[in-house]
């Protein structure tokens, strides 16, 4: 059966990689999920990610991001919009999550960016997931 939401499985994929303590973990790529890790890089969720070749669409590699103690920093990854329910918010509504401690990431008519800087340039979107 094929998969319908490439962005979920990824996001699942980080999740259980932080909950079991990996150090990598490996998605399948897509361009969108893409400039999601690619957000999560800018704000410090992570340490890094690559792009890796196989004879299809290819993978991510992503690597975990913990401190001197062992804590990551993530403490919690969720899907908002879905394929069946599409959230969208202007401007004015686009959430801070847990008072600024996390963010919002949003694909808007300038590309995917953060909620916080797509606040700051006064466009809204679709709210695609929230990291923590």
């Amino acid at each position: 059966m094929a998969r319908s939401d490439f962005i979920a499985d990824g996001l699942t994929v980080i999740r259980n990689g932080i909950q079991r303590g990996k150090k990598v973990v490996e998605i399948d790529k897509s361009n969108l999920l893409k400039e999601i890790i690619q957000i999560f890089k800018q704000e410090g969720f992570i340490k890094d990610f690559r792009e890796i070749k196989d004879n299809k669409s290819g993978k991510l590699r992503v690597y975990l991001r913990y401190d001197s103690n062992g804590d990551n920093f993530i403490s919690g990854i969720k899907r908002i919009s879905k394929p069946g329910l599409r959230v969208y918010k202007n401007s004015s509504e686009i959430p801070k999550v847990l008072n600024g401690l996390g963010t919002c990431v949003l694909t808007t008519s300038k590309g995917v960016l953060s909620g916080e800087k797509a606040r700051s340039m006064g466009i809204g979107g679709e709210v695609v997931c929230y990291i923590w």
